[in-house]
């Protein structure tokens, strides 16, 4: 079997969307940083509004800069759009998160060595504006199999999916507001396994701007919406056995880090 073309060979196999309102730039300068520091080498692609600040970010790190269609979730597909056949893999990262060191090259290197793998993912850092680690999530491998009925713990920022599959699923659902990186993980897992590094590969930043922190209400049913379609019937009609219990759990967590970030 042959070895996978490299980035040293075939140019970067990584494609990294980072959508931003341009409004955070130190953050999104972070941002940047830590993908473009990676071992494993990524192309990026800025997806924002027409400022001269964004483009001036853009130049200085050799990112594709592509214009803001008006959503998030637009942004995630207009960006993954431009892959092209040199990328086998694909995701996007918020521009306020970061890669860790060497968080790439796990994930890729996972699903090199695991065809039927469509996605891999690892533990996830939370950190405050300052970057001190307020949580540890480490999903572990029992994650994806909770991901229909219990809570959402694979984290996103740190994931990678293959380009083929995000194809064959036509990318992020955009009706979906907050939930779509959930959905998008329960339409992948129709096609393919979900495999965990077991290594932190990311960092989430938890702060009053952030979309997950924000509105958790409707986060939370937007992710029993997600979780009931990948349900079959019989499962489906049970599900409010569960929901409660797990909604419960979720709160409880997110006002466990509310409180954290706050020391």
């Amino acid at each position: 079997m042959e070895a996978p073309l490299t980035a040293t060979t075939a140019g970067p196999r990584i494609l990294i969307v980072v959508p931003t309102l341009g409004t955070r730039l130190e953050f999104l300068e972070r941002c940047l940083k830590s993908i473009s520091s990676q071992e494993a080498r990524a192309d990026i692609v800025i997806v924002g509004p027409e400022t001269p600040a964004l483009h001036e970010m853009a130049a200085r790190f050799n990112a594709e800069f592509l214009k803001d269609p008006g959503s998030l979730t637009g942004a995630i597909n207009l960006g993954a759009s431009s892959a092209s056949p040199a990328h086998e893999f694909v995701n996007w990262l918020g521009d306020d998160d970061l890669l860790a060191p060497g968080g790439l090259r796990a994930v890729s290197q996972a699903l090199d060595v695991n065809p039927s793998a469509v996605v891999a993912y690892g533990a996830c850092r939370y950190v405050d504006e300052d970057d001190r680690e307020i949580w540890l999530n480490r999903a572990g491998p029992w994650a994806r199999r909770v991901l229909k009925w219990g809570p959402d713990l694979i984290p996103q920022p740190g994931m990678l999916i293959r380009v083929s599959a995000w194809r064959a699923v036509n990318g992020v659902d955009e009706s979906f507001r907050f939930a779509f990186d959930l959905d998008l993980l329960l339409r992948l897992q129709r096609i393919g396994s979900l495999v965990d590094v077991d290594d932190v590969v990311s960092s989430f930043r938890w702060h009053a701007d952030s979309l997950t922190v924000g509105d958790r209400t409707t986060n939370l049913r937007e992710s029993e919406d997600a979780k009931r379609r990948a349900l079959g019937p019989v499962a489906r009609k049970l599900s409010w056995l569960w929901e409660r219990p797990v909604r419960g759990a979720t709160r409880l967590a997110a006002a466990e880090v509310q409180r954290r970030s706050r020391k």
